[in-house]
């Protein structure tokens, strides 16, 4: 049976209240938890229902607004954002919400915001989530499935988090997997892959060029931090002519 993600709905509107209720009450995989119509209502029903998942949240909303309620939350906690104004859609995501709704969404919006939070509470309450590595290619669970990635196709790795960007040279957006830089690490092939930042793992068949401290993959600079600056030019020097 699959595990519901339990959830709250916020705003100050009655009628989109009742609208996100509809759209809640008709997707199998939400249990609605309760309905606030502020950021400090939101509050207080957090402290006594401890096992809420998701909010689904207006940002303007009187006395605490959306952006800054989120800013209160629990790690486990994940939102959601609904507004009228796209203005907010940056602000947004620079506080890792999973989504954002641009008021008026109809229900097929509403499902896929849904539906990414549902891929984002199964991978992290499954176990971890390690690649499959094989020589010569690896598998990572993406958009519901296993997808298989050709180290030769790989520009590099960047990581967000709890999320990693793949960077690859035969598509133009990355894909986006649930999983530290740490455990990515842990099981790729050091002959191919070298952490050289907190944020970045590149394929060393794909350096262009490198200065100043950086490397250049497919027009992206990535800075080599302090920290791994020895392992990687000592692996420069193995491969410089002498």
């Amino acid at each position: 049976m699959e595990q519901k993600i339990t959830c709250l709905i916020a705003d100050d509107e009655p009628m989109a209240l009742d609208l996100i209720e509809s759209y809640v009450n008709k997707t199998p995989f939400l249990e609605l938890k309760g309905r606030c119509t502020n950021g400090f209502e939101v509050l207080d029903l957090l402290a006594k229902e401890e096992d809420i998942d998701l909010l689904f949240l207006d940002i303007q909303m009187p006395g605490l607004n959306g952006l800054e309620l989120s800013k209160t939350l629990r790690k486990k906690n994940r939102v959601i954002f609904t507004t009228a104004f796209d203005k907010y859609a940056l602000a947004g995501f620079k506080v890792e919400a999973l989504d954002y709704l641009l008021k008026p969404f109809d229900y097929n919006e509403f499902l896929t915001a849904a539906n990414r939070a549902l891929e984002w509470f199964t991978l992290q309450r499954g176990s971890n989530n390690k690649p499959t590595i094989s020589n010569d290619y690896m598998f990572v669970k993406a958009d519901y499935k296993q997808i298989r990635i050709d180290y030769d196709d790989i520009l590099y790795f960047e990581g967000l988090k709890d999320y990693i960007k793949i960077w690859l040279k035969s598509k133009p957006r990355p894909i986006l997997t649930l999983m530290s830089l740490k455990t990515l690490e842990e099981n790729l092939p050091a002959d191919r892959f070298m952490r050289v930042h907190r944020s970045y793992i590149i394929s060393l068949n794909e350096i262009k060029s490198i200065e100043r401290n950086s490397v250049m993959i497919n027009n992206q600079c990535i800075v080599i931090a302090d920290k791994y600056k020895d392992d990687f030019y000592e692996f420069v020097q193995k491969k410089s002519m002498q």
